[in-house]
């Protein structure tokens, strides 16, 4: 190897270039869960179609990139990275039409050819840019393995920064086209950067053409790019009230005013609705909170997991004068209920991972309302034995906790209603297993649960409510099912099904064009 070794200004040019590639990568890698999530789903299917893409990227990035370097010796590092930088802007812009067409492949499929068509052509192009940089920095032999080295290590730690950088400071303050567009921005501006380097220093004098070219195409797309974000409505049913992008999900209200219906979406879940008119609550799971306070003597303090658009809260609080806390994890969705829905506190809010905050309640509770599941993907670390200890530790004695649960009935022998009712069994005494929509075989389901004998004809309820409980009180057979813990939980696999009918609901409900972000 006889290349003439590079100046120090050189190499500290190319160990920062590989260092903002490596946070591109990441940067990339991380927005795409959440362009892809709000049409399939925050899901394990899309976190593993993403990491799997991105591993295919590199790993061609790096075969390619090390046979382009061996016959163009040092030349094309710019061009490279100009190329990423056009198609990491193309990415805001073809978001929508790759979901619609991919919609028909189905959750997993769909989560993945997306994947693979949004992703793989910029992440290939930077994966290119390691072995250029070795050939660049390296100019004996016995010196490539140091070489190399370095510039993987810069690479990665360039890797760690763009994730810290993203999550800590750019997510909380831009939405995720907002931050594509301006990294293929920056991108662009490393690109002409390295061309002046290959070309005063190297003298390759064809290195800034290229690069002006594609700058000039990407700059000239900006405007159709940027337009392409907003969100498509051509009936008009629908009006978006509020919609913002926040570190959990990209939260909306959504009017549907032939219906008299408001929805509060996290993706594509409904977590909340009611009428707009008089804002009274419209899923209908959600009337057992009327009876919650008639089947535990004295409820004077309740917790709520899941706030969604707050309308139990206000429930137990204005009916009932019960003190609520609540517990949310996503600011958005606390924001849009409180702003849209009429929540109103009536004890503490608190904003964060229920695993966390949890340890730190200090009860008793003598109600407790589970109310995390959706149509989407569920947070299963909050439905496994060790959760559901904790939450059992905060109830008083005659404490009740009401867990509510998205699945098919399919008689009584659904796999994942089975593992939940025998999780539960693992910490509770007792369960009672009811249906939001008697007849229905895709429902809200919830589970009552109690460490003493739990009366389902107390005579604080009243008679209405007694036929109401009687009515939707089912049978459940949870002999198949799996006892979730921290280290064994199989029920985002158990619930593929439901993820894949709801979201076609979700569909049918708004059209796929306003699920597309």
């Amino acid at each position: 190897m006889n290349n003439k070794p590079l100046h120090t200004g050189g190499r500290v040019g190319i160990f920062l270039t590989v260092f903002m590639t490596g946070a591109a990568v990441m940067v990339i890698e991380l927005l795409g869960t959440r362009m892809i999530a709000p049409f399939y789903g925050a899901s394990l299917y899309v976190w593993s179609s993403l990491i799997s893409v991105t591993m295919i990227a590199l790993a061609i990035g790096y075969f390619v990139g090390g046979r382009w370097a061996d016959r163009a010796q040092r030349t094309g590092l710019s061009l490279i990275i100009a190329v990423a930088a056009v198609l990491t802007l193309l990415i805001p812009w073809i978001t929508r039409p790759v979901l619609l067409a991919t919609d028909p492949l189905g959750l997993r499929a769909g989560a993945f050819v997306s994947s693979l068509v949004l992703f793989l052509p910029s992440l290939t192009m930077l994966g290119m840019v390691g072995p250029f940089a070795i050939k660049l920095s390296t100019s004996r032999l016995d010196g490539i393995g140091a070489g190399a080295g370095s510039i993987y290590a810069m690479s990665t730690v360039g890797s760690v920064v763009g994730t810290l950088v993203l999550g800590f400071f750019l997510f909380p303050l831009l939405g995720s086209r907002e931050i594509l567009i301006g990294l293929g921005v920056v991108l662009l501006v490393l690109a002409i950067a390295v061309a002046l380097f290959e070309q005063n220093k190297l003298g390759v004098s064809s290195a800034l053409m290229p690069c002006f070219i594609l700058a000039v195409v990407g700059l000239f797309l900006l405007p159709k790019i940027v337009a392409a974000g907003h969100v498509y409505n051509p009936d008009g049913k629908f009006q978006i009230q509020s919609e913002r992008e926040s570190l959990y999900g990209w939260v909306r209200v959504i009017d549907h005013k032939t219906n008299d219906l408001r929805v509060l979406t996290s993706d594509a879940s409904a977590i909340g609705a009611a009428s707009i008119s008089k804002g009274e609550n419209r899923l209908s799971y959600q009337d057992i909170v009327d009876l919650l306070p008639g089947l535990t003597p004295k409820v004077n303090r309740a917790l709520i997991v899941g706030l969604g658009a707050g309308k139990m809260a206000n429930i137990l609080h204005d009916r009932y004068g019960i003190k609520t806390d609540t517990l949310e994890i996503d600011p958005a969705v606390a924001e849009a209920a409180t702003d849209y829905f009429g929540f109103k506190p009536s004890g503490e809010s608190i904003i964060g991972d229920a695993r966390y905050e949890i340890r730190h309640l200090k009860g008793p509770y003598d109600l407790i309302i589970h109310d995390c599941f959706t149509g989407g993907s569920e947070p299963s670390h909050l439905l496994t034995v060790e959760t559901l200890a904790q939450l059992r530790g905060m109830l008083s004695d005659n404490g009740i906790m009401a867990l509510n649960f998205v699945a098919f009935y399919d008689g009584g022998h659904n796999a994942s209603l089975a593992s939940v009712s025998k999780t539960i069994e693992q910490v509770f005494a007792n369960q009672a297993f009811f249906i939001s929509e008697p007849g229905e075989n895709f429902n809200d389901f919830i589970f009552l649960a109690t460490n003493h004998p739990l009366d389902l004809q107390a005579k604080t309820l009243k008679k209405e409510q007694v036929e109401w409980l009687k009515a939707r009180n089912v049978s459940l057979d949870n002999s198949q099912g799996v006892i979730m813990t921290d280290n064994f939980n199989p029920l985002e696999h158990l619930q593929t099904a439901k993820a894949e009918h709801y979201r076609h609901v979700m569909v049918d409900a708004f059209g796929a064009e306003l699920l597309v972000r």
